[in-house]
């Protein structure tokens, strides 16, 4: 059977956080488990990961860990009961424990709302459920006309589309989570509305100053992350269109011209990039997706995204197998038709990537069963993802334990463990003796290989091409 080359993320919850619902995951096709750290308890995060681990050795699978920090989050507070709003109907918006008599008053846990926001600005309550706008600023509140029609509930998510917020991009609650991360070897750390590059270069030197070595996955969810789009992917090491947030804070119709521009952008630029939120949402309550999930879904891995990911689909969902099964389906069948090969205007920054370009060239010409690449520090993974080939699967072996998992974000990649010998030869020979046994390439076939020999005693990266014995 064809190898599916898109990476497929579930966020692990109720519905999946025992360790026989993980077992199945994995066994169903999970790439990488996701964490929301806006619902996990630190003792569960614990649980989850020790299972996931421990499963994915005994499946003989690579399964990353993608650790979701909150982020910092704009939330109503407590409600005694729902408010029920009509088009027309005032409310306030208080900080700072301020108390308001006149109207129906709801308190914020953002006390710069009042300093950021101005008059006529358009306030998005509950996933943008209710629509509000801003009439009037008082120290401490702000008065709001209902525009749609809805009911409030306590701590309810805030957007504030087009609004420069000054809240950092990582919390005191983020800030124990990643310490969290880190202790439990998470695989990446994705930072929550991240506005521009500072935001990645900020949690970037936490993890330096730490010494630890989880990738930072930048989430796009606001127009200040769009504007700064360029900057951000340039320090990131992967990218995610959080669709959810996004899709709230920008206009409806321009979300999947945003949603291509990443993608396009990030593939240009050779970064990982992850679509996102809402793929299969349906499937929360019902057996079988909208025919427009599917089409989105299949959308994202035309346009050759790295992965897909499920939120609730997986977390809480009554349906988290069959949601695998359906993004697996769809893109073993996407994929054979094609793709939308913004990869050939790849900007090649390196002699490393325009070295695996060639070899992508030889493969296709001598219908090689597979591309072999070696690397330490995933470069060269990164590089032969990046050129998204269609005609050999890539198979990668390193002897970084601590990047092993972390491959499992690459488009097309199969990872693999191998203690290298001082002999690149020797290197080669394992990999393919590997290969056979696993029945992916057979006597007589074709491999391209991508590895460092040993020139007059400096390693230089070279490709080889052998045929299968």
């Amino acid at each position: 059977m064809q190898s599916r080359k898109t990476k497929i993320i579930a966020t692990i919850g109720p519905a999946t956080m025992d360790a026989g619902m993980i077992e199945r995951l994995i066994a169903a096709g999970m790439d990488i488990a996701r964490i929301n750290m806006s619902h996990a308890h630190p003792d569960q995060v614990r649980q989850i990961v020790q299972s996931i681990r421990e499963i994915s050795v005994n499946a003989q699978r690579c399964v990353g860990v993608l650790m979701d920090l909150q982020g910092p989050a704009i939330r109503t507070g407590d409600l005694l009961e729902p408010l029920h709003l009509a088009p027309g109907d005032r409310i306030a918006f208080t900080v700072r424990g301020e108390v308001y008599e006149g109207l129906p008053s709801i308190s914020v846990n953002y006390d710069h709302l009042v300093n950021d926001i101005r008059v006529g600005d358009a306030v998005l309550v509950d996933n943008g459920n209710l629509h509000l706008t801003v009439l009037e600023k008082r120290p401490n509140r702000i008065t709001c006309e209902v525009i749609t029609q809805g009911t409030l509930g306590s701590r309810r998510h805030i957007n504030l589309p087009g609004v420069r917020v000054s809240m950092p991009a990582l919390t005191d609650k983020d800030i124990q989570d990643v310490d969290l991360g880190i202790e439990l070897g998470v695989d990446f750390i994705a930072l929550s509305f991240c506005r521009e590059p500072e935001d990645v270069l900020r949690l970037k030197g936490i993890l330096d100053y730490r010494r630890a070595r989880q990738k930072v996955i930048a989430k796009l969810e606001d127009q200040q992350a769009i504007r700064n789009l360029e900057e951000i992917i340039e320090n990131a090491d992967g990218i995610m269109v959080a669709r959810g947030d996004l899709g709230i804070e920008c206009a409806y119709e321009e979300l999947p011209i945003i949603q291509r521009r990443i993608v396009k952008t990030c593939i240009i630029r050779g970064k990982p990039v992850i679509v996102a939120t809402h793929m299969l949402e349906s499937m929360i309550e019902s057996p079988s997706p909208t025919r427009a999930e599917i089409t989105d879904v299949s959308n994202a891995v035309f346009e050759q995204a790295d992965a897909i990911m499920l939120s609730g689909e997986t977390s809480v969902g009554k349906y988290p197998l069959k949601c695998i099964d359906m993004m697996d389906r769809i893109a073993r069948r996407v994929e054979r038709s094609g793709g939308a090969n913004y990869a050939q205007m790849a900007q090649m920054d390196s002699l490393g990537a325009r070295l695996v370009k060639s070899a992508n060239v030889l493969t296709k010409e001598v219908e090689a069963e597979a591309l072999i690449v070696f690397t330490h520090t995933g470069r060269m993974a990164r590089n032969a993802a990046w050129l998204r080939p269609l005609h050999s699967p890539i198979y990668v072996f390193t002897d970084n334990g601590s990047l092993l998992n972390q491959l499992t974000l690459y488009w097309g990649i199969k990872p693999y463990f191998l203690q290298f010998n001082e002999d690149p030869a020797m290197n080669a020979r394992n990999a393919v003796d590997l290969l056979k046994k696993e029945n992916r390439i057979g006597s007589g076939n074709n491999v391209v290989v991508v590895t460092p020999v040993n020139l007059g005693g400096r390693l230089i990266d070279t490709i080889l091409m052998e045929t299968v014995e």
